[in-house]
Formats: C-alpha cells, sequence, structure tokens
C-alpha cells in the first residue's frame, strides 16, 4: 500500500506467483502514486476486485479516490476503500477522516485499515497503537462500515496477532504460505510488482483464501449489509 504517495519498501523479492487453479481471485489495491488507470481494461485482464486509497491520519485524502471509485464502479469491479492508519493520531479522529472521504459511497468489501510500522513514528507504544486501532475499528462498525486490517508480518506479531481475532485479516508477505502457523488470513497482498492491463507501471497483487472460505462470491455475500450513516 502507499502512504501520500512513496512506495513502502518490503524485503526480498516483492512478488509471489500464484498457482491460479488454488488461487483464482485477482484483487489490486491503488492509490494516486498509480496515476490514471483503465478500470475497463484492469476489468478484462480477469482482475475482480479493488481496494482503492481513501484517506490517512486525521485529515489527509487521496486525491484519486473519487475518480478512482467512480471509474472502477464503472467498469464493474468489487470495490474496497483503505485508510492508513497513524500510530500517532486518536482512532476517533481518524474513523471521521476515512467516513467523511468514503460518505455515502456504496463498498462491496469491508474499509481496509491499513496498519504498518513503516511511515509511522517509532516512540508509540504497542499498547496505544492497539487501543487506537480498536476504537476505529469500532466506530467504523457503530457507522455500519465493516472492518478489514492489512498489515505485514512485523505488523501483524505486533499489533494483531491474538488481538483482532473478531476482525479479517489482509496479509502482506512475499513467503508461501503467507503467514506459516496457521491460515486465517482472508486475503494477501503477494506482490509489488504486479503487472495488469491498464495500469502503468507496477500494482500491489492481491489474492482471496479459496482453500480456506470456500469462494469469494460466498465471502462477499456473508458480509454484513453497508449501512452508513451518511457522515459528508
Amino acid at each position: 500500500m502507499m502512504v501520500l504517495g512513496r512506495r513502502v519498501v518490503a524485503p526480498a523479492e516483492q512478488h509471489v506467483e500464484l498457482d491460479r487453479d488454488i488461487y483464482p481471485t485477482r484483487g489490486i489495491d491503488v492509490s494516486a502514486h498509480n496515476g490514471e488507470i483503465d478500470f475497463s481494461a484492469v476489468a478484462r485482464a480477469g482482475v475482480q476486485f479493488v481496494f482503492i486509497k481513501a484517506s490517512e491520519g486525521a485529515s489527509w485524502r487521496d486525491s484519486y479516490f473519487e475518480r478512482n471509485y467512480r471509474t472502477a464502479s464503472d467498469a464493474g469491479l468489487m470495490i474496497g476503500a483503505y485508510h492508513f492508519f497513524r500510530f500517532d493520531v486518536e482512532g476517533w479522529r481518524q474513523s471521521v477522516n476515512i467516513l467523511r472521504a468514503i460518505g455515502e459511497r456504496r463498498l462491496d468489501l469491508p474499509v481496509a485499515i491499513d496498519v504498518e510500522e513503516w511511515g509511522n513514528p517509532t516512540e508509540v507504544t504497542t499498547e496505544k497503537v492497539v487501543s487506537e486501532l480498536r476504537s476505529l475499528i469500532d466506530l467504523l462498525r457503530q457507522s455500519g462500515r465493516d472492518a478489514i486490517i492489512y498489515t505485514n508480518k512485523n505488523g501483524y506479531y505486533r499489533f494483531i496477532r491474538n488481538r483482532f481475532d473478531d476482525v479479517p485479516l489482509w496479509i502482506c508477505s512475499f513467503s508461501t504460505p503467507p503467514l506459516p502457523e496457521h491460515s486465517r488470513w482472508t486475503l494477501w497482498q503477494h506482490s509489488h510488482k504486479g503487472r495488469v492491463d491498464g495500469v502503468a507501471g507496477a500494482v500491489d497483487l492481491v489474492t482471496y483464501n479459496t482453500p480456506r472460505r470456500n469462494t469469494f462470491e460466498r465471502w462477499i455475500d456473508s458480509l454484513p449489509a453497508v449501512c452508513p450513516l451518511g457522515l459528508h
């Protein structure tokens, strides 16, 4: 994912090639960093869903969010939005920002909260991060928006493991399997170097944990109905 247009620097190869017989679902996540995207070409290339960056912290908004949402929707893609979580900003303030950024737009996927140490201050304690993240997720739920937590392995072991079992997990990992000790993850970002028609340059690739959760479509159908309160 992206922070203010800067690419997250990840270790190793930044790419895992998947067996599409095992992981047939294809998704991407995008932000202003990716520039103008031809989502019709993206859909024709077999991508089924897209997470679009909406916001960060208490006030920052992605300048391409509205355009990306509109054109991805017109192309028939399933859409989610994501928010970069700032360790040094109260969860309630971040909830207001993302809810206002999304507004009353329909989302097919949960709101993704991007939780990672890169780009965040190092002096904030683990307990503080966990507390504010829980506040943010609870306030999203009260407003009718479900959440999924995006993080890498470092973030998972420091902040998420054994604390947020009630929230779906989207793991960024460049190993197979992405989390060796269990298969709780729902989404897997397996590449920062993907190539997809309609996107200039590299794009993040995402898949769904089909072996664990049956089909992607059944997971979508099982999600709570989206009933936003309409913050603007």
